[in-house]
């Protein structure tokens, strides 16, 4: 059986690019897995530690057979693979992956909770989210085209299409 994930991808460090888009493809290799729909690539400023690079950022739409706590895995895999340390919150990054949404599924277990408690106030989830999916509905929240409203004032620069 298939499910509708929703997984958001963040570097800012070695070629971020680059890197959100091999891990692009990377995550369309995974098992059980396949790619559905890529956002376009946007350009944040940082959130929280303030001191680093600015992030490309970006979301896609995969259909799976994982669980989502086995997609969680496999995404947190991939991050260590591409390099990605955990020094302290924040810190800049090669790759962050987020599971955001795993169809219409709330849960709040160790270690995922979904949909992803920030991401409706996070214009670099939020806009290319609507990108793919401008009718997306977050469990518990509303209608991520209305929740983004709120998060205007965060500057975000789309690179490509």
């Amino acid at each position: 059986m298939r499910h509708l994930a929703y997984l958001a991808l963040g570097s800012n460090l070695e070629d971020p690019a680059a890197q959100v888009r091999n891990a692009m493809n990377a995550l369309d290799a995974l098992p059980h897995t396949r790619v559905l729909k890529c956002s376009s690539l946007y350009r944040s400023a940082p959130v929280g530690y303030l001191d680093q690079p600015d992030f490309i950022n970006a979301v896609v739409q995969v259909a799976t057979g994982l669980a989502p706590h086995a997609l969680l895995d496999a995404m947190l895999a991939l991050e260590q693979a591409c390099g990605r340390t955990r020094e302290f919150a924040n810190a800049p990054r090669t790759l962050d992956l987020d599971l955001l949404l795993y169809e219409a599924l709330v849960l709040h277990e160790h270690g995922l909770t979904l949909p992803h408690p920030q991401m409706h106030r996070r214009a670099f989830v939020l806009q290319p989210l609507l990108e793919i999916a401008p009718d997306c509905v977050i469990p518990g929240v509303g209608p991520a085209a209305v929740v983004a409203k709120a998060c205007a004032e965060q500057q975000l620069v789309r690179l490509d299409s």
